[in-house]
C-alpha cells in the first residue's frame, strides 16, 4: 500500500470514527466549512463539478456557475457528513430522515413477487435511502460497490453498508450480475447507481443534449428476470429531511431485439435521471468526467 493510499484510508477511518460522535449542528458546520474551502481552492473536482453543471444548466452565467458548484460542494459534503454519521443514528432518526414520494410504485412492485430494480443517479444520499428502505420498509437488498484503492478502504465501504442492512456485492470479478438476477428471481429487491458507465459495455445516451455511456445493467436485469425497473431521484431542501421520488416504471419494449430493448430502456432512464438533476442540480455529485466529449483518450477516464 502507497503512502497515499494509507492516507486516504486514515482519512475516512477518521471521519466514520470521529464524525459520528460529533452533535448534528456541529458536524452540518463543520461539512459546510469543509465544503466552501474546498469550493475556494477549486482543485480539479470543484472544475470538473462546475463543467459538468455546464451541461446541465447551458444558460448560466459564470456567476451562476460559481454559485451552482458552491452549492454543489455543499451537498457534497452533507452526503459526507450524514454517512459517516450514519451508523450511529437511530432507527427513528433514519425513518424521519427521507421523505419520498410517490414510494407505492416501490411497495407494490414487492408486493407483486417478481423483484425489483431501482436505478439512482448520484444525487443526495443514496446510502441515506437505503437504510430507510432496509428500516422503515424492512426490506433487505442486494447492491454493488466499485473496487476501491486501498483494499481497506473497500472493505471499509462494504462494511459501513453491510451495517445498513445492505447485501454489498464486488462489481469486478463477473459474478454480480448472476447474484443480482438470482434475488430478482426470488422476488428481491436490487438497488444500483447508474449514471455512469465508461466501459466498453456502457450504453451510449442522450444526456442533456450530449452523449454519454450508461450502464446497461439495471435494463438487462430487468429484461432477464421480469423484475420492474424504477428509476429514482433525490434532492436535499433546506430541511433536515432529505426528499425523494420514486418514478413510474420503465417497461421493456416489445419488439425489438436485447440491444435494441436495451438502448430504449437505458435512454428512459436516463430522462428519468435528467428530470430530477435539471430540478435540482446542486444535488447531483458528479465530479467526474461522464460525457464522452470530456473524455480524453489518451487519459482515459477520471
Amino acid at each position: 500500500m502507497s503512502a497515499q493510499e494509507r492516507l486516504t484510508d486514515a482519512l475516512y477511518g477518521l471521519g466514520w470514527g470521529t464524525v459520528k460522535k460529533l452533535p448534528e449542528p456541529v458536524a452540518v458546520r463543520l461539512g459546510r466549512t469543509i465544503a466552501d474551502l474546498a469550493w475556494k481552492q477549486r482543485g480539479k473536482g470543484v472544475q470538473r463539478l462546475e463543467s459538468n453543471y455546464a451541461r446541465v444548466v447551458p444558460d448560466a452565467s459564470p456567476e451562476r456557475l460559481a454559485e451552482l458548484s458552491r452549492a454543489g460542494m455543499r451537498s457534497y459534503l452533507r452526503y459526507w457528513m450524514e454517512s459517516f454519521r450514519l451508523p450511529a443514528w437511530s432507527a427513528e432518526r433514519v425513518k424521519s430522515g427521507f421523505d419520498p414520494k410517490d414510494i407505492h410504485y416501490l411497495t407494490d412492485g414487492l408486493a407483486a413477487g417478481n423483484g425489483v430494480i431501482l436505478a439512482l443517479p448520484h444525487l443526495a444520499n443514496w446510502d441515506l435511502a437505503g437504510a430507510w428502505v432496509t428500516t422503515k420498509l424492512r426490506t433487505p437488498f442486494t447492491t454493488v460497490a466499485e473496487r476501491l484503492k486501498p483494499e481497506t478502504l473497500y472493505d471499509r465501504f462494504v462494511a459501513y453498508r453491510e451495517g445498513l442492512g445492505m447485501e454489498v456485492l464486488p462489481h469486478s470479478g463477473g459474478t454480480a450480475f448472476g447474484t443480482l438476477a438470482r434475488r430478482l428471481r426470488d422476488g428481491g429487491l436490487v438497488c444500483l447507481v447508474a449514471d455512469r458507465d465508461l466501459s466498453a459495455s456502457g450504453v451510449e445516451v442522450d444526456f442533456f443534449g450530449a452523449t454519454a455511456r450508461m450502464p446497461a445493467g439495471p435494463a438487462l436485469l430487468a429484461q432477464q428476470t421480469g423484475a420492474l425497473l424504477l428509476p429514482v431521484t433525490l434532492w436535499y431542501d433546506d430541511s433536515p429531511v432529505m426528499q425523494g421520488r420514486v418514478h413510474p416504471p420503465i417497461e421493456v419494449p416489445e419488439t425489438g431485439t436485447r440491444t435494441e430493448k436495451t438502448s430504449v430502456m437505458t435512454q428512459a432512464l436516463a430522462d428519468a435521471f435528467a428530470s430530477g438533476i435539471a430540478e435540482h442540480p446542486e444535488d447531483w455529485h458528479m465530479l467526474q468526467r461522464l460525457w464522452l466529449a470530456d473524455l480524453d483518450p489518451t487519459k482515459g477516464p477520471s
